[in-house]
Parts: structure tokens; C-alpha cells; sequence
């Protein structure tokens, strides 16, 4: 039903909720569904929002088997003194997530989301996310230039469409969320959805 396009594989070193460096890859959770998303820069401005907000939903994520995952392209050291840093003052403070130093910026480049040199931001990550299923397939990516922050709420949703889509072999119209009326990819069978939503 959907393209196969296989996540770019990656390993380095990410701070973990201990606060301590942990070696990290894309096939240590194979058999899960992975959010990996990518931010800028630590002690920035927009970037503390959203990992904040990914970290403290994060129990959300796990019940649906997912893990969440966030990369920039600082070193391990800036990303464990960030979490330092108490919220209140624009900082991480504890996480439940792990967050990957991509400080060789193979894992920003294999997913095609390095800025541009002439941005202002070269060497940076931009604010892009991922939706990799437990095959290791890529489902979903969206990236937007880093001025704009990006909704937990709509992260989780793709992520609940698309294990609705796998479980049931239907579809998701728009705006879809679990419990929402579904469809059937199908000429004949899709109009029973067309009539009652219009």
C-alpha cells in the first residue's frame, strides 16, 4: 500500500534521561516505531519548547510501542549541559527522551536536512521529523526552517494513523484521529465514507 524507502541507518552518542552518554543506533529499536526529530541548536530559543514537549509526552508515545529520539548537531557535552540548565531559564532540564549529538552531521546528511550554507545556519540541523516504522521504513518526514516549532499533538497522530492503517487495512481521511471514521482505498467501498461525511 505504501512506498518502501529505508531509513538511513545511524550510530553515535546520545545523553540519556540519567544524564549519561549512551551509544545509540536506529536498529537497536527495530521492532518498534521511532520519532526521531531534529532541532538546530542547544541553547537556543524554539528548540527548548518542542523537546520539552516531546520529553513530557513521552509516556503518550510508549504506550503506542514508539521511541522518541532527538538529534541536533551539537556534541553530547552541550546537550548533557543543557538538561543542566533548569527549564525556567530556557533550558532542558530532566528529559525522558535521549538526545543524539550528531556532531559529525552523517545522520543530519543522510536525512537530506543540513541547512543551507547561505541560511545563516550552515552546519545545523533543520527542524525536521521522522516516522520510521518497526521494518525500519520511513512513513512520514516533514522539515520547515527553523524559526517555526511543530506540534507533539500532530507527531502523535501520524504515528496513530499509520499503526491504524498496518492493524486494519483502511485509510485515514483528513484530519484523522483515533476513533475517527476511516475509509476504504477502494472505488466502490470508499463511497460509503464520501456519503456520510458529505
Amino acid at each position: 500500500m505504501h512506498p518502501v524507502y529505508p531509513a538511513p541507518a545511524f550510530k553515535g552518542q546520545a545523553v540519556d534521561s540519567k544524564r549519561e552518554f549512551v551509544d545509540l543506533s536506529l536498529s537497536q529499536y527495530k521492532g518498534k516505531w521511532v520519532v526521531l526529530f531534529t532541532f538546530p541548536a542547544a541553547f537556543t530559543f524554539v528548540c527548548p519548547s518542542e523537546i520539552v514537549a516531546f520529553s513530557d509526552r513521552v509516556a503518550d508515545f510508549e504506550s503506542i510501542n514508539t521511541q522518541v529520539i532527538g538529534c541536533s548537531t551539537d556534541t553530547v557535552h552541550a546537550l548533557r549541559a543543557w538538561t543542566l540548565q533548569p527549564r525556567k531559564e530556557g533550558g532542558l532540564g530532566d528529559m525522558a527522551i535521549p538526545l543524539y549529538g550528531d556532531v559529525t552531521k552523517e545522520l543530519c546528511a543522510a536525512y537530506g536536512i543540513l541547512a543551507n550554507p547561505e541560511s545563516g545556519d550552515a552546519g545545523l540541523a533543520l527542524r525536521a521529523t521522522f516516522i520510521i516504522d518497526p521494518k525500519g521504513v520511513l512513513r512520514h518526514m516533514s522539515v520547515n526552517d527553523t524559526s517555526v516549532g511543530r506540534s507533539v499533538d500532530e507527531t502523535l497522530r501520524l504515528v496513530q494513523a499509520f499503526q491504524f492503517t498496518d492493524e486494519n487495512g483502511v485509510v485515514c481521511p483528513v484530519n484523522w484521529k483515533k476513533g475517527g471514521r476511516t475509509m476504504h482505498a477502494d472505488p466502490v467501498k470508499s463511497k460509503e465514507y464520501f456519503a456520510a461525511t458529505n
